[in-house]
């Protein structure tokens, strides 16, 4: 119940997510002021599609436990309606996610699932679909309060999902400073900071919609004008794989528990800082600040690759957008085989990205894998929106990928005969 309501107000906000984007998209080079890199918001709409799935496919507690308390440890302190109600709920879950934020930052376990969101070395629209796909192990700890003192579920689930939709805005470079409201509410200026790596601004301003619990706690740090925001995270990711962006400080906490002699060391990576590393480790110790680099991870990719990476932000926001928004028509296994096409084909895509030109050979098996598999053997029922969708993308693939190498065939066979 609790994944249903917020996810109904995530889900109608999503097409006007990407209209939004291409608006900023086509504002930015109209102005001569682009933000966007195709390979590096390619990265991020992909790790925000990815992102969907594990709540669709009701993984983690969050659902039976808010459950179990509202229905056995409620103390009752709110009435179940009302305008206060709702006023409380919106403020109380703002202050929650205030600290769940925080904490995100200073502790190293829960910057394991967080850090994704930072990745990113652009500041875009795009940049706030980054989200986490291991998010869900342990952040609804920190909203338990709401649901003890009395509010109600459904109430809850939608302020949350209203409080994701006012963060998508926050993330551009386009809108300036907005006077007095940047006391009270967090805007693209103060949000930039907190996605800056400068020593100046890391660890800072945090609020989902008010700044004010920032201004309160004193994590509140203003843009500097002599201090240009450098974008991405101290420990650079230099990928666009989702599966690495969203395992990879995960994997360095094992490597490192395994490897320090300490076992109070390989309790305490799990907890400490995000900077700490144990003293056996000194050597490979990370400076929690440094002189940061201006340049990006940005490899070069081919005119082709790029094309095709276009035709891929289109096409897989489609199926995945309509699977979500049709995910009552689909059964919990459907949806399980929605999340894992989606996820390799996000993952040999943001490959082709990074110029490893294989990926059009795994692309196209798979394309032609996937579409078998519904066309003959029923994987899938095709009377059902997203499959038909899903099957067009799969010939899109399969028919781009061929056109592609006879383009390539009868070039080389040219080049030769010259």
């Amino acid at each position: 119940m609790a994944t249903t309501y917020e996810y109904s107000i995530v889900s109608l906000a999503i097409p006007f997510f990407f209209i939004l984007i291409l608006a900023e998209y086509a504002y930015g080079v109209a102005k001569g002021k682009n933000t966007y890199r195709l390979n590096d918001a390619l990265s991020s709409i992909f790790i925000g599609l990815i992102s969907r799935y594990p709540a669709l496919l009701n993984l983690g507690f969050q659902s039976v436990v808010f459950l179990y308390i509202s229905t056995n440890l409620d103390v009752k302190l709110l009435p179940q309606d009302g305008l206060m109600t709702w006023i409380l709920a919106f403020v109380l879950y703002d202050l929650s996610y205030y600290w769940n934020h925080r904490m995100h930052h200073e502790i190293k376990i829960l910057w394991a699932t967080h850090s994704v969101h930072h990745h990113g070395e652009d500041f875009n629209l795009a940049t706030a679909l980054r989200q986490t796909s291991t998010g869900w192990l342990w952040k609804w700890i920190f909203y338990l309060p709401m649901i003890l003192i009395g509010i109600p579920v459904e109430i809850f689930v939608s302020v949350a999902g209203v409080n994701l939709v006012y963060q998508f805005w926050v993330h551009t470079k386009h809108i300036g400073h907005l006077g007095f409201l940047e006391k009270i509410f967090v805007t693209p200026m103060n949000h930039s900071v907190h996605h800056a790596k400068n020593k100046e601004y890391i660890d800072a301003n945090y609020g989902g919609v008010f700044i004010i619990w920032d201004r309160l706690f004193g994590t509140y740090v203003a843009e500097l004008a002599t201090v240009k925001p450098v974008y991405g995270t101290v420990s650079r990711l230099n990928s666009f794989n989702p599966i690495w962006a969203n395992f990879q400080v995960f994997i360095k906490m094992i490597k490192d528990c395994y490897r320090t002699k300490k076992i109070k060391d390989k309790f305490k990576i799990w907890v400490a800082p995000t900077y700490w590393q144990p003293e056996d480790l000194k050597s490979e110790k990370p400076q929690k600040y440094h002189n940061l680099p201006q340049d990006k991870y940005d490899p070069s990719s081919s005119i082709d690759a790029k094309l095709f990476g276009f035709y891929q932000i289109l096409a897989v926001s489609i199926v995945s957008v309509s699977a979500e928004l049709f995910s009552h028509s689909l059964n919990l296994s459907d949806l399980g085989v929605f999340a894992l096409i989606t996820l390799w084909f996000c993952v040999f895509n943001s490959r082709l990205l990074e110029n490893k030109r294989y990926s059009y050979a795994v692309l196209l098996f798979s394309s032609l894998a996937v579409w078998l598999s519904i066309s003959s053997f029923s994987l899938l029922d095709q009377t059902v929106l997203p499959v038909q969708l899903l099957n067009f993308y799969m010939l899109g693939n399969i028919l781009f990928i061929l056109t592609l190498a006879v383009i390539n065939y009868f070039k080389s066979n040219t080049s030769v005969a010259g």
